[in-house]
Protein backbone atom coordinates (compact mmCIF):
# COMPACT_ATOMS: atom_id res chain seq x y z
CA UNK A 1 0.00 0.00 0.00
CA UNK A 2 2.93 2.25 0.89
CA UNK A 3 4.52 2.11 -2.39
CA UNK A 4 0.89 2.21 -4.13
CA UNK A 5 1.29 5.64 -2.36
CA UNK A 6 4.46 6.31 -3.21
CA UNK A 7 4.50 5.50 -7.06
CA UNK A 8 1.60 7.30 -7.64
CA UNK A 9 2.84 10.57 -5.70
CA UNK A 10 6.21 10.23 -8.13
CA UNK A 11 3.83 10.13 -11.03
CA UNK A 12 2.17 13.01 -9.73
CA UNK A 13 5.29 14.86 -9.43
CA UNK A 14 6.58 13.65 -13.25
CA UNK A 15 3.94 15.35 -14.74
CA UNK A 16 3.52 18.52 -12.57
CA UNK A 17 7.28 18.96 -14.12
CA UNK A 18 6.22 17.97 -17.62
CA UNK A 19 2.90 20.60 -17.64
CA UNK A 20 5.20 23.46 -16.21
CA UNK A 21 7.82 22.36 -18.72
CA UNK A 22 5.35 22.53 -21.87
CA UNK A 23 3.67 25.92 -20.86
CA UNK A 24 7.12 27.56 -20.66
CA UNK A 25 8.66 26.32 -23.61
CA UNK A 26 5.43 27.31 -25.70
CA UNK A 27 5.48 31.11 -24.19
CA UNK A 28 9.30 30.82 -25.43
CA UNK A 29 8.09 30.17 -28.94
CA UNK A 30 5.40 32.44 -29.08
CA UNK A 31 7.85 35.24 -28.20
CA UNK A 32 10.60 34.23 -30.66
CA UNK A 33 7.88 33.77 -33.23
CA UNK A 34 5.18 37.28 -32.01
CA UNK A 35 7.85 38.84 -29.38
CA UNK A 36 8.04 42.36 -29.51
CA UNK A 37 11.43 42.27 -30.81
CA UNK A 38 9.35 41.26 -34.16
CA UNK A 39 7.92 44.29 -34.30
CA UNK A 40 9.14 47.21 -32.88
CA UNK A 41 12.93 47.17 -33.43
CA UNK A 42 15.34 48.86 -31.19
CA UNK A 43 17.85 50.18 -33.95
CA UNK A 44 15.28 52.98 -34.94
CA UNK A 45 15.52 56.57 -35.86
CA UNK A 46 12.79 59.14 -35.53
CA UNK A 47 12.86 62.56 -37.53
CA UNK A 48 9.77 65.24 -38.32
CA UNK A 49 9.31 67.76 -40.81
CA UNK A 50 6.69 70.33 -41.31
CA UNK A 51 4.93 71.85 -44.82
CA UNK A 52 3.50 74.66 -45.51
CA UNK A 53 0.86 75.78 -48.00
CA UNK A 54 -0.22 79.65 -48.93
CA UNK A 55 -3.47 79.76 -50.64
CA UNK A 56 -5.89 82.75 -51.92
CA UNK A 57 -9.22 81.88 -50.16
CA UNK A 58 -11.80 81.13 -52.76
CA UNK A 59 -15.08 81.14 -50.55
CA UNK A 60 -16.43 83.54 -47.73
CA UNK A 61 -18.45 82.02 -45.59
CA UNK A 62 -21.22 83.91 -43.89
CA UNK A 63 -24.09 83.56 -41.27
CA UNK A 64 -26.69 85.52 -40.07
CA UNK A 65 -29.22 84.78 -37.79
CA UNK A 66 -33.17 86.69 -38.11
CA UNK A 67 -35.33 86.98 -34.78
CA UNK A 68 -38.57 88.69 -34.43
CA UNK A 69 -40.79 88.38 -31.93
CA UNK A 70 -44.97 88.95 -31.36
CA UNK A 71 -47.82 87.89 -29.59
CA UNK A 72 -48.70 84.82 -31.48
CA UNK A 73 -46.79 82.24 -32.74
CA UNK A 74 -47.96 82.69 -36.16
CA UNK A 75 -47.38 86.27 -36.30
CA UNK A 76 -44.11 85.77 -34.98
CA UNK A 77 -43.26 83.54 -37.74
CA UNK A 78 -44.69 85.46 -40.27
CA UNK A 79 -42.25 88.36 -39.38
CA UNK A 80 -39.22 86.26 -39.73
CA UNK A 81 -40.12 84.60 -42.50
CA UNK A 82 -40.54 87.80 -44.43
CA UNK A 83 -37.13 89.00 -43.53
CA UNK A 84 -35.33 85.75 -44.08
CA UNK A 85 -36.58 85.37 -47.46
CA UNK A 86 -35.84 88.70 -48.10
CA UNK A 87 -32.04 88.21 -47.20
CA UNK A 88 -31.58 85.31 -49.24
CA UNK A 89 -33.45 86.40 -52.12
CA UNK A 90 -30.64 89.09 -51.96
CA UNK A 91 -28.08 86.36 -51.56
CA UNK A 92 -29.20 84.72 -54.75
CA UNK A 93 -28.99 87.84 -56.19
CA UNK A 94 -25.23 87.67 -56.03
CA UNK A 95 -25.17 84.75 -58.06
CA UNK A 96 -25.05 82.54 -55.06
CA UNK A 97 -26.72 78.76 -55.90
CA UNK A 98 -29.39 77.13 -54.04
CA UNK A 99 -27.02 74.49 -52.74
CA UNK A 100 -24.90 77.25 -51.06
CA UNK A 101 -27.56 78.50 -48.97
CA UNK A 102 -28.89 76.33 -46.34
CA UNK A 103 -30.78 76.75 -43.02
CA UNK A 104 -28.95 75.80 -39.49
CA UNK A 105 -31.57 76.25 -37.23
CA UNK A 106 -34.46 77.07 -36.93
CA UNK A 107 -35.77 77.92 -32.99
CA UNK A 108 -39.66 79.18 -31.82
CA UNK A 109 -39.40 79.92 -27.54
CA UNK A 110 -42.43 81.88 -25.43
CA UNK A 111 -41.42 84.76 -24.03
CA UNK A 112 -42.47 85.15 -20.28
CA UNK A 113 -43.35 88.26 -17.24
CA UNK A 114 -42.46 87.56 -13.88
CA UNK A 115 -44.69 88.88 -11.27
CA UNK A 116 -42.43 91.43 -9.11
CA UNK A 117 -42.79 90.28 -5.51
CA UNK A 118 -44.84 92.85 -3.26
CA UNK A 119 -43.05 95.48 -1.58
CA UNK A 120 -43.86 95.46 2.45
CA UNK A 121 -47.45 96.99 3.44
CA UNK A 122 -48.65 96.78 -0.18
CA UNK A 123 -51.62 94.75 -0.60
CA UNK A 124 -51.12 92.90 -3.86
CA UNK A 125 -54.50 90.44 -4.38
CA UNK A 126 -54.60 87.70 -6.64
CA UNK A 127 -50.94 87.38 -7.21
CA UNK A 128 -48.58 84.87 -6.20
CA UNK A 129 -44.83 84.99 -5.31
CA UNK A 130 -42.64 84.15 -8.45
CA UNK A 131 -45.27 83.30 -10.78
CA UNK A 132 -45.28 84.11 -14.74
CA UNK A 133 -46.83 84.26 -17.91
CA UNK A 134 -46.53 84.07 -21.30
CA UNK A 135 -46.58 87.08 -22.99
CA UNK A 136 -45.44 86.44 -26.54
CA UNK A 137 -43.37 84.24 -28.81
CA UNK A 138 -39.68 84.81 -30.48
CA UNK A 139 -39.16 83.16 -33.61
CA UNK A 140 -35.33 82.42 -34.39
CA UNK A 141 -33.75 81.26 -38.09
CA UNK A 142 -29.98 81.25 -38.56
CA UNK A 143 -28.79 80.70 -42.15
CA UNK A 144 -25.38 79.83 -43.29
CA UNK A 145 -24.45 81.02 -46.78
CA UNK A 146 -21.18 80.05 -49.14
CA UNK A 147 -19.99 83.06 -51.26
CA UNK A 148 -18.06 81.19 -53.96
CA UNK A 149 -17.39 84.91 -55.58
CA UNK A 150 -15.07 86.61 -52.55
CA UNK A 151 -15.05 89.96 -54.31
CA UNK A 152 -18.91 89.81 -53.44
CA UNK A 153 -18.84 88.87 -49.97
CA UNK A 154 -18.69 92.46 -48.89
CA UNK A 155 -22.30 93.34 -51.24
CA UNK A 156 -23.81 90.76 -49.37
CA UNK A 157 -23.24 91.64 -46.04
CA UNK A 158 -24.46 95.19 -47.50
CA UNK A 159 -28.09 93.44 -48.42
CA UNK A 160 -28.04 92.08 -45.26
CA UNK A 161 -27.60 95.41 -43.41
CA UNK A 162 -29.97 96.94 -45.82
CA UNK A 163 -32.56 94.30 -45.49
CA UNK A 164 -32.43 94.89 -41.54
CA UNK A 165 -30.77 91.82 -40.95
CA UNK A 166 -29.07 92.43 -36.93
CA UNK A 167 -27.01 89.38 -36.60
CA UNK A 168 -24.40 88.58 -38.89
CA UNK A 169 -21.32 86.54 -38.45
CA UNK A 170 -18.22 86.45 -40.91
CA UNK A 171 -16.81 86.12 -43.32
CA UNK A 172 -15.25 83.37 -42.49
CA UNK A 173 -12.50 83.29 -45.63
CA UNK A 174 -11.14 79.55 -46.84
CA UNK A 175 -10.06 77.46 -49.26
CA UNK A 176 -12.88 75.61 -51.30
CA UNK A 177 -10.76 72.42 -51.57
CA UNK A 178 -9.06 71.84 -48.28
CA UNK A 179 -7.67 68.50 -48.63
CA UNK A 180 -6.27 69.30 -51.75
CA UNK A 181 -4.06 71.93 -49.57
CA UNK A 182 -3.23 69.36 -46.84
CA UNK A 183 -2.20 66.95 -49.14
CA UNK A 184 0.14 69.20 -50.83
CA UNK A 185 1.42 70.63 -47.42
CA UNK A 186 1.73 66.71 -46.23
CA UNK A 187 3.81 65.97 -49.27
CA UNK A 188 6.30 69.27 -48.20
CA UNK A 189 6.42 68.01 -45.03
CA UNK A 190 7.11 64.22 -45.31
CA UNK A 191 9.84 65.35 -48.39
CA UNK A 192 12.11 67.37 -45.10
CA UNK A 193 11.16 64.84 -42.83
CA UNK A 194 12.95 62.18 -45.57
CA UNK A 195 15.92 64.67 -46.04
CA UNK A 196 16.81 64.97 -42.44
CA UNK A 197 16.39 61.28 -42.34
CA UNK A 198 18.85 61.02 -44.67
CA UNK A 199 21.45 63.58 -43.66
CA UNK A 200 20.95 62.20 -40.11
CA UNK A 201 22.12 58.13 -41.65
CA UNK A 202 24.81 59.71 -43.33
CA UNK A 203 26.44 61.36 -40.20
CA UNK A 204 25.67 58.28 -37.71
CA UNK A 205 27.39 56.18 -40.60
CA UNK A 206 23.79 54.07 -40.64
CA UNK A 207 21.43 53.00 -43.51
CA UNK A 208 18.08 53.76 -43.54
CA UNK A 209 15.71 50.64 -43.34
CA UNK A 210 11.74 50.68 -43.61
CA UNK A 211 9.02 53.59 -42.31
CA UNK A 212 8.19 52.07 -38.46
CA UNK A 213 5.21 54.78 -37.82
CA UNK A 214 4.18 57.94 -39.05
CA UNK A 215 1.85 60.65 -37.37
CA UNK A 216 0.78 63.71 -38.53
CA UNK A 217 -0.71 67.01 -37.26
CA UNK A 218 -2.71 69.72 -39.08
CA UNK A 219 -2.97 73.31 -37.83
CA UNK A 220 -6.26 74.84 -39.83
CA UNK A 221 -6.27 78.68 -41.38
CA UNK A 222 -8.33 81.05 -38.34
CA UNK A 223 -11.29 82.61 -39.70
CA UNK A 224 -11.80 85.93 -40.26
CA UNK A 225 -14.65 87.24 -38.29
CA UNK A 226 -17.24 90.65 -39.38
CA UNK A 227 -19.93 91.85 -37.17
CA UNK A 228 -22.38 95.10 -37.36
CA UNK A 229 -21.81 97.54 -35.26
CA UNK A 230 -23.49 98.26 -32.10
CA UNK A 231 -24.80 101.62 -30.89
CA UNK A 232 -26.50 102.61 -27.73
CA UNK A 233 -27.34 99.00 -27.56
CA UNK A 234 -29.10 98.53 -30.91
CA UNK A 235 -27.19 97.13 -34.28
CA UNK A 236 -26.98 100.00 -36.49
CA UNK A 237 -27.69 97.76 -39.82
CA UNK A 238 -27.41 100.50 -41.66
CA UNK A 239 -24.76 100.50 -44.25
CA UNK A 240 -24.02 103.90 -46.63
CA UNK A 241 -21.28 101.60 -48.41
CA UNK A 242 -19.87 97.81 -48.98
CA UNK A 243 -17.22 97.50 -45.90
CA UNK A 244 -13.64 96.77 -47.11
CA UNK A 245 -13.09 92.90 -46.36
CA UNK A 246 -9.39 91.92 -47.77
CA UNK A 247 -8.88 87.79 -48.20
CA UNK A 248 -5.19 87.91 -48.01
CA UNK A 249 -3.79 84.26 -47.81
CA UNK A 250 -4.79 81.44 -45.76
CA UNK A 251 -1.60 78.94 -44.82
CA UNK A 252 -2.20 75.10 -44.19
CA UNK A 253 0.20 73.38 -42.40
CA UNK A 254 1.06 70.08 -41.86
CA UNK A 255 3.55 68.40 -39.36
CA UNK A 256 4.55 64.71 -39.63
CA UNK A 257 6.59 62.43 -37.49
CA UNK A 258 8.33 59.65 -38.87
CA UNK A 259 10.21 56.47 -37.61
CA UNK A 260 13.00 54.89 -39.74
CA UNK A 261 14.39 51.46 -39.06
CA UNK A 262 18.22 51.77 -39.20
CA UNK A 263 20.62 49.18 -39.75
Amino acid sequence: MTDFLANKNVRYAVLSVLVLLSLFLAAATWDALFGRDQFEPTNVVTVEGTGEVFLVPDVAQITFSVTESAASVKAAQEAATKKTDAAVEAIKGLGVDDKDVKTLSYNVSPKYEYNQPCRPGMACPGMVYGSSRIVGYEVSQTIEVRVKDTAKASEALAALGEIGVQNIYGPNFMVDDEDAARAEARGKAIEEARAKAKVLAKQLGVSLGEVISYSEGSMYPQPMMYSAVAKGGMMDTRMEAAPSLPTGENKTTVTVSITYEIR
